[in-house]
């Protein structure tokens, strides 16, 4: 069974900086493409940051584009989200999830498997 699992989260001052891990446990992280979205209280899921399997081909939500970046480490089958500049709107529940092919869209459709999510809030 594919698995993914993220840390990293925990509770942040604003303009702090946090960054999340994904690790693909039970496959190989290199054949997939990783998105990390996120959920707010209240709010739909939404698409953060994704990242091609090799790394070259990266896409960013407007909202955190200059703030955060998405990197993955293959021979760690690890996926890494460094998050700068927080602000309290960046506050949700974030989830990695893998898909066999990328696209620059985050169609949830396109991901079949996903993380528990971990924590973030930011907040003075």
């Amino acid at each position: 069974q594919l698995q993914l699992v993220e840390s990293g989260g925990g509770l942040v001052q604003p303009g702090g900086s946090l960054r999340l891990s994904c690790v693909a446990a039970k496959f190989i992280a290199k054949d997939y493409a990783v998105a990390w979205f996120r959920q707010a209280p209240g709010k739909e899921r939404e698409g953060v940051s994704c990242i091609s399997n090799s790394g070259k081909s990266t896409n960013y939500v407007d909202s955190v584009k200059g703030r955060f970046i998405i990197s993955r480490d293959n021979a760690k089958n690890t996926i890494y989200l460094q998050m700068n500049s927080l602000k309290p709107e960046d506050t949700a529940v974030y989830y990695c999830a893998a898909g066999p092919y990328y696209t620059s869209y985050f169609y949830e459709d396109d991901y079949d498997t996903w993380g528990q999510g971990t924590q973030v809030t930011v907040s003075s």
